[in-house]
């Protein structure tokens, strides 16, 4: 589900956010460079985002990001993608093929 948490406790419950950020203080206690970075749950949503949108466009990444309201400016009404464009932005990013993709939509540079 869209909403689901990725990870999870052993009774299948998802882990809360003060779970995750637990996890990226022990990860940060053996990676030098995550502590100074401070990387975080929302660090890499913002980092993923970011190159989303510099490769395949605002709307693109407002999708990926699953912003699909339209309580915003009245500019981002007209702003959208489709799915199959959101796929393939997330195929370019991991290198890995998509069976929603169509390879010839987007060049992913």
């Amino acid at each position: 589900m869209p909403t689901d948490r990725l990870l999870r406790y052993r009774n299948g419950q998802p882990i809360t956010s003060r779970r995750y950020d637990h996890l990226w203080k022990r990860v940060g206690g053996q990676v030098p460079w995550v502590a100074a970075q401070g990387v975080s749950t929302h660090w890499l949503r913002h980092t993923t985002l970011t190159w989303v949108e510099r490769h395949f466009g605002y709307g693109i990444a407002r999708a990926y990001a699953g912003h699909t309201d339209s309580t915003g400016p009245a500019t981002t009404t007209y702003i959208k993608a489709d799915l199959h464009a959101v796929v393939a932005a997330l195929a370019a990013m991991t290198g890995q093929p998509h069976p929603l993709a169509a390879a010839d939509r987007f060049s992913g540079s």
